[in-house]
């Protein structure tokens, strides 16, 4: 069985696995609102399917996995007061949290994910997620005016110490095995090898978590390169461990000045040019989301998105960095010291009957 849905996005039935390949590539496969609507009832119906006992979610070319979601379409719907800005983000957090709760689903992240909304999303929340040597992953989204979101409050404060802070201030990216070791991907497959790992995935005559899991295993023990070289932040996981334990964002900042290592100055000049309501929001999302469930984190991250389509900061780091490209935004407030906790305290707040359901 097989499928086209606008040919952006493709569905296939091969035995007991449900294959599905993002098809924009020369849009770097980017999630939009139309693709994300043809997924959900799709990954729906293979939910409750006996039949269909794996997913499988990979992207089209060579270039990238899925570099996020349509940025400037929702941009554009904010600044207009177009529905889409709530219902881009409505709907693809609940394609999440879809993907989070289903049976193995293996996302086969070949190439760039780097960008904010969908790519880190459609993959991050499988229980099985690969990477490869291409593989480029970062939450830059405090570059923007915005926060790690598609989850991020999940899984960003559940990374070993203070890692997933670390990754979500100061959009540091990973790449090739690294992914893999900081604990975003389960497994390491080299890249020439994913057609042979898919073809044998949805040949699995019962892919139970065991048998995906042992067959991922099997295909990262055959995977050497760069085995020996140790993880990029082997030697900085200490000090990042130890530098972003604080109370506040201004409180890392202090720790960062003081340190006076190499290391922590380049981290406190990062920071200083991120969107202060960003860092604000974003280290109160990973500090709330640490106790929370992915659903209650998706929940408060639709929260997040809304306040942020309200402010300032998020169409002026998209003109900044994506439109004009000065990389010179003007956040306003412009310092840690002008986002109050009022305000924080509104961006958290419930929505009403305009909340999430999940």
């Amino acid at each position: 069985m097989s499928s086209q849905a606008g040919s952006e996005v493709l569905f296939e039935r091969v035995g007991s696995a449900g294959v599905i390949t993002l098809n924009r590539s020369k849009a770097l496969n980017a999630l939009n609102l139309s693709m994300i609507r043809h997924l959900y009832p799709q990954l729906k119906n293979w939910e409750k399917d006996s039949e269909t006992d794996l997913v499988v979610i990979k992207g089209a070319g060579e270039k990238a996995f899925c570099a996020g979601g349509d940025i400037r379409a929702v941009t554009e719907a904010g600044k207009s007061g177009d529905s889409l800005a709530q219902d881009f983000f409505r709907e693809e957090y609940i394609l999440n949290n879809t993907i989070g709760c289903m049976a193995p689903c293996s996302p086969l992240i070949d190439t760039d994910d780097m960008f904010p909304l969908q790519g880190v999303g459609l993959s991050v929340h499988g229980r099985f997620r690969v990477a490869t040597e291409k593989t480029l992953f970062a939450m830059p989204e405090t570059a923007i005016g915005l926060f790690p979101d598609v989850g991020g409050g999940y899984f960003l404060p559940r990374l070993q110490g203070k890692l997933g802070l670390f990754l979500a201030l100061t959009g540091f990216r990973l790449k090739g095995r690294d992914v893999q070791r900081a604990g975003v991907a389960t497994h390491f497959v080299e890249s020439q090898k994913l057609a042979a790992l898919e073809k044998d995935l949805v040949n699995l005559k019962s892919p139970t978590f065991d048998a995906v899991g042992s067959m991922l295993d099997t295909y990262q023990k055959q995977s050497s390169l760069d085995r020996d070289k140790p993880f990029s932040l082997t030697q900085h996981l200490d000090a990042i461990n130890r530098l972003f334990e604080a109370s506040s964002v201004e409180g890392i900042l202090e720790n960062l000045r003081r340190d006076g290592s190499a290391f922590a100055q380049k981290q406190a000049e990062t920071l200083c040019k991120m969107s202060p309501t960003s860092l604000k929001i974003t280290f109160r999302q990973l500090q709330t989301g640490a106790a929370l469930s992915l659903q209650e984190v998706l929940v408060m991250e639709y929260r997040l998105s809304q306040a942020c389509m309200k402010g300032n900061d998020f169409y002026e780091g998209v003109r900044a960095v994506l439109v004009d490209r000065d990389q010179s935004p003007r956040w306003q407030p412009a310092s840690l010291e002008g986002v109050t906790e009022q305000f924080l305290e509104g961006c958290f707040a419930p929505l009403g009957e305009h909340d999430l359901r999940l």
